[in-house]
């Protein structure tokens, strides 16, 4: 992974972050995770984030995302989750019923060039994992 650079800085800020439906319900299947997807690369364009590796399990999201070094973790984690809420509440009826999408918990962690790889290959081998 490259390092980014600004006017006064060089920088490498990648964060793995995993988040749940609140209940841990396998609610993201079918069109909630398409459109689950759909908006978290929206919102990452919107705030020059990259995403470097998603899934979208029934019950949890994984994100391994690269983002500048000026936005908290907890804001890129409450503005990741209250979007989503959100938007999937307005689209999907079925959702907007109970009183929150997502628990209040979350995973984040800290990753460099050295771990990145490993983040990476976790997250997409996340399918293989689930049947065990």
């Amino acid at each position: 992974m490259d390092y980014k650079k600004g006017r006064i800085k060089r920088y490498l800020t990648n964060f793995h972050i995993v988040f749940c439906p609140k209940y841990r319900r396998q609610l993201l299947v079918g069109l909630v995770r398409d459109e689950l997807s759909i908006e978290l690369h929206r919102i990452a364009q919107e705030k020059g984030w990259q995403i470097l590796g998603m899934e979208i399990m029934p019950d949890h999201v994984h994100i391994f995302i690269s983002t500048d070094t000026g936005t908290a973790p907890e804001t890129i984690v409450k503005l990741l989750k209250g979007r989503t809420s959100r938007t999937l509440r307005e689209r999907f009826w079925s959702l907007g019923r109970s009183p929150a999408l997502w628990a209040p918990s979350y995973f984040i962690s800290t990753a460099g060039n050295v771990s990145s790889e490993t983040i990476m290959k976790y997250i997409q081998e996340q399918w293989n994992r689930w049947g065990d």
